[in-house]
């Protein structure tokens, strides 16, 4: 039953609400807003408000538009002289989870000396404590995905090495407000409207069937499920429909705390050993690859039947009698959400390299294996990725 909970992070949620941007206390005079590399936030004018927002807050802007889906060590590297070239005193992250992730390690290295991996606990990094207290963030999601506006990690990529991996920790890299807006979020096509919310869904899955999970976690996770279950296929069907918008919003905020409270299982660190070799391969759409035969596997070992059983309940099935009404109801959803004949070839992935993403997984982000109930062993892992394959 025991818990900590520290969020300091003040959040705005609601539609309309990057309106209110300009009449906080912002942590700076002159702001770097990091973007991503495509164009939906130029497009869909989430952009034009910031600045507007900013301008009228009397704060003096430049952009960085230079992140990818699955953000990169050398990119953060990019930002952070970016950001110190032009004397910014803060971040706005507007975007979507690899934006928000991207920003905490370049608010890091922009005060900070060194490679971006001096700084990273497992695989390959050195581990260092942060020296100096990164630059403030202002969040702004754009996206309902990972909950990244409400707390201090951020996933990155080393592509020199192949390794993807969780960075942050301190209290400083919690972001001072986060918007969370789902008036941004209408233009999100379904197919990463699914990709995402399905993210959200399994942080608090995983949340709640962790090891460390406890009251305060429980609380949070069974009603970001109970949320999705009953909004997301909305949204996916019809992005202006912003009831559906604002709930998976919520989902995904309180997915983001619950983070905080418990932990994420090795389904996550599995993923991002897909995603680590296959910079393609959206976070989202391998997750959800791997969820049934990953589940399936722990309710097997009967490790917490009960809990499958409120998830299953929390997801819609109100008749759930026993754990693999989870699987049915977790199917049914990706059926419903046209995401149920995602392929792992179609992104490159080949058996072959089974145990390869076993090994880095473990590798780069073996502390999440601690938070599985019954040890995952590599083999055990291989299998479930081959379970998934097709």
């Amino acid at each position: 039953m025991s818990f900590q909970m520290y969020v300091p992070t003040r959040i705005l949620f609601g539609a309309g609400q990057i309106s209110s941007l300009h009449a906080q206390a912002l942590p700076g005079k002159k702001a770097m807003i990091v973007i991503s590399n495509g164009k939906s936030t130029k497009a869909n004018g989430s952009l034009e408000k910031a600045e507007e927002q900013l301008k009228q807050a009397g704060v003096e802007t430049v952009l960085f538009d230079k992140i990818m889906a699955n953000p990169l060590k050398s990119t953060v590297m990019e930002g952070a002289a970016y950001a110190r070239e032009n004397g910014c005193d803060f971040l706005v992250a507007l975007g979507g989870s690899s934006v928000m992730d991207a920003s905490k390690a370049i608010a890091a290295m922009a005060t900070n000396e060194g490679d971006l991996w001096d700084y990273v606990m497992g695989g390959t990094g050195k581990g260092y404590a942060l020296k100096n207290d990164p630059l403030p963030i202002i969040a702004i999601t754009t996206t309902a995905g990972t909950g990244s506006e409400v707390d201090q990690y951020g996933v990155i990529s080393n592509d020199e090495t192949n390794e993807k991996i969780g960075f942050g920790g301190p209290d400083s890299l919690f972001p001072r407000i986060a918007i969370v807006d789902p008036e941004l979020m209408t233009t999100v096509p379904p197919k990463f409207t699914a990709y995402q919310g399905f993210d959200a869904l399994f942080h608090s899955v995983e949340c709640y069937i962790a090891a460390p999970a406890n009251l305060m976690s429980d609380m949070y996770a069974l009603t970001a499920i109970e949320n999705i279950g009953a909004y997301l296929v909305r949204a996916v069907q019809d992005g202006a429909d912003l009831e559906a918008r604002e709930h998976v919003a919520f989902a995904n905020t309180l997915s983001g705390v619950v983070m905080t409270l418990s932990g994420c299982t090795s389904e996550h660190s599995m993923e991002h050993a897909m995603s680590a070799y296959h910079h393609d391969l959206p976070h989202g759409a391998g997750l959800i690859m791997i969820s049934k035969a990953y589940f399936t596997h722990f309710i097997e070992k009967h490790v917490c039947d009960d809990r499958f059983i409120c998830m299953a309940k929390a997801l819609g099935k109100q008749d759930a009698a026993e754990p693999m009404d989870f699987i049915a109801a977790l199917v049914k959803l990706q059926e419903q959400c046209g995401v149920d004949g995602l392929k792992m070839s179609d992104y490159g992935i080949c058996p072959d390299e089974f145990m390869t993403l076993v090994q880095n997984a473990r590798a780069t982000m073996g502390g999440l294996f601690y938070c599985d109930r019954v040890p995952l062993s590599d083999a055990e892992c291989a299998a479930i990725f081959e379970k998934s394959y097709r």
